[in-house]
């Protein structure tokens, strides 16, 4: 069976280096290194160009998924947003203090994507929930058409076992796609044992060029900077079935 290759990017160099690795379909954020929030509407505006699917992630901040009223009303402002300039679909997700899913927020957000005819994908806020097997149910109740998880465990790797009782509870009601540390060298033995059919990855590597001394000492460059590579992409891709 195929398996299909979702890749994350925050920049337009991101999106031409995931196109031409190879990707099957984007997830469009920024600032990858706090793990994805809300992209720009420029940025998915220009990936609304692109020939490949793009998933826009709608997350407003770093830290955790529960959210103020204020918070949600930029969510479903951002979902709006993503519908109007012609994205496939909204990753999002939300959480209650007691780390279940936030089932009224998630009902508002999934109308507004509703409107604008959009897929859903519930993002890793899942892998905080007490009850996974629960919140499954509930996200195929909700309408979601994937769950992005690395089976609560930091890694997809670490995860592989929960990903696979996902997999077998899920009974083609919804796609598993595993994200979180997944490369070229670790996907064949991830797909081996989760038996998940779409993968998540950022393929990012350390930036080829030394950043400018000026642009360190005022901060506005990182000395470990890392940008998405379409040799990583494509490395990928290569252990993926198709």
């Amino acid at each position: 069976m195929t398996c299909l290759l979702e890749v994350c990017v925050d920049d337009i160099a991101g999106l031409d280096a995931a196109q031409q690795g190879g990707a099957d379909r984007i997830e469009l954020c920024s600032s990858l290194g706090c793990g994805g929030l809300t992209p720009s509407a420029g940025l998915m505006a220009e990936a609304a160009r692109r020939s490949l699917p793009v998933i826009a992630l709608i997350r407003p901040r770093s830290g955790g998924f529960v959210y103020s009223e204020a918070e949600a009303r930029v969510m479903l402002h951002d979902i709006a947003r993503a519908a109007e300039l012609g994205l496939d679909g909204v990753a999002i997700g939300a959480l209650t203090p007691e780390r279940q899913l936030d089932l009224p927020l998630l009902e508002r957000l999934i109308r507004a994507a509703a409107d604008g005819q959009l897929q859903l994908t519930l993002h890793r806020a899942f892998d905080l929930v007490r009850d996974p097997g629960a919140a499954l149910e509930a996200a195929i109740a909700l309408g979601f058409q994937r769950v992005l998880t690395s089976g609560g465990a930091p890694t997809a790797a670490a995860g592989a076992a929960q990903l696979a009782a996902l997999v077998r509870q899920s009974q083609d009601r919804i796609r598993i796609l595993a994200g979180s540390g997944i490369r070229p060298g670790n996907v064949a033995a991830l797909l081996a044992a989760a038996g998940v059919h779409e993968v998540h990855a950022s393929c990012r590597a350390p930036t080829r060029e030394a950043q400018p001394d000026e642009l360190l000492a005022f901060g506005f460059s990182e000395a470990s900077a890392r940008e998405t590579s379409a040799d990583e992409v494509r490395a990928l891709r290569r252990q993926l079935p198709r």
